[in-house]
């Protein structure tokens, strides 16, 4: 977690920014720019400044988190002050240009922990390497699993989590509510049938894809449901049935929402940095309909918006006890601080210009037909 505390990048994360700029004055700082933040056991970060039309732009790579490229949302420089902005990942730095113009003392602040971050101008042949991007399997492959092996989690086992690290596919203490709903994108109170066991017995999975590179969300939804149908002997059907739902509308003023930058085939991202805290990059108001029923919120969640554009954005709110049960539940502070974040109905509307409404609506329910437990491996 230490080596996380800052830039957030992990193999589940990849990132969305905005481009933007203000136009420098009295010294020109275009070029790389490179040194090691301060946090845990220390970060190298490179920083590639430019101009556009005049204007300053920047592109961050944290050498060791994997290297993916981190659009710098603004980037000025007024006098001998450097500052630049991130907000996707609510990044903020502020430095100190010396008389010679090749550094920058100065500090990175983040979820407000601050760490310093002295910058040094570099060649281009000086820089650290940055780390070749994993390859993306293709994008009409549909894959299955090669192998794979799925054991009982520790029993002491805190968290849950869905991954890749390298060729293999992981998920971490992840009970078979989560393996469907993650699987099918759907939310445990559209599961008909399921036995008692679906959430109290957690497994570890570990599998190899029979196609090369790293997979989509989508891809990664495709193999494991393979593994539920070969491993869990799961067969099923759909119906329709009125539920208790979340109905996200657009709220009073319209959206608030920039669309992204990202191709549509680079990866989405619905990631938290604690609970109340979350990114999103290069996705669909389904997508954050997904990420909030299968997270968050304690009914499904139906997109009434008619939004179909690609966004970024933050959000963050305090949470209640209602949200996050998925994840372990929440507990709020016993203490109110004047500083938290607003409730989430209030975060919505200020930050998003959305908001979600309590309703009935037709859903899609998942009638479990029959299921096993996973043989030994």
């Amino acid at each position: 977690m230490k080596r996380m505390l800052l830039w957030m990048v992990g193999l589940t994360l990849m990132f969305g920014a905005l481009a933007g700029a203000l136009q420098a004055q009295n010294k020109d700082i275009t070029g790389n720019w490179q040194g090691t933040l301060e946090a845990g056991k220390g970060l190298r970060t490179l920083i590639k400044i430019s101009k556009d039309d005049g204007k300053l732009k920047a592109v961050m790579y944290s050498i060791d988190q994997g290297g993916q490229p981190i659009p710098v949302t603004t980037v000025s420089l007024q006098g001998s002050s450097v500052t630049f902005e991130i907000k996707p990942l609510d990044v903020t730095y502020t430095g100190t240009l010396n008389p010679d113009g090749n550094a920058i003392a100065g500090s990175a602040t983040q979820n407000g922990q601050t760490h310093t971050l002295n910058l040094e101008h570099v060649t281009a042949e000086n820089s650290w390497p940055i780390p070749e991007p994993p390859k993306a399997m293709p994008a009409d492959a549909i894959p299955k699993f090669d192998v794979i092996t799925i054991k009982p989690s520790k029993p002491d086992q805190q968290g849950k989590g869905f991954t890749v690290r390298g060729r293999h596919v992981m998920t971490i203490n992840t009970n078979v509510n989560d393996l469907i709903t993650f699987a099918y994108s759907l939310h445990a109170k559209q599961l008909i049938n399921a036995p008692a066991w679906f959430v109290t017995d957690h497994f570890d999975l570990d599998g190899v894809p029979d196609v090369e590179g790293r997979p989509s969300a989508q891809q990664m939804r495709l193999l494991l449901q393979s593994a539920l149908t070969d491993r869990f002997k799961l067969t099923f059907h759909h119906d329709k049935k009125e539920l208790s739902v979340y109905a996200l509308e657009i709220g009073k003023g319209g959206p608030k929402l920039v669309e992204t930058t990202h191709q549509p085939s680079d990866p989405r991202n619905f990631l938290f940095r604690k609970l109340g805290a979350l990114m999103v990059s290069n996705s669909t108001m389904q997508d954050f309909c997904n990420g909030m029923q299968g997270a968050v919120m304690d009914k499904p969640v139906v997109d009434h918006t008619g939004l179909t554009a690609r966004y970024d954005f933050t959000l963050n709110w305090t949470p209640d006890e209602s949200q996050f049960e998925a994840m372990g539940g929440f507990k709020p502070p016993t203490a109110d601080d004047p500083n938290a974040p607003p409730a989430l109905s209030t975060a919505m509307q200020e930050q998003l210009g959305l908001k979600f409404d309590a309703t009935k609506a037709p859903a899609e329910v998942f009638v479990i037909d029959h299921v096993e437990k996973p043989s030994a491996n």
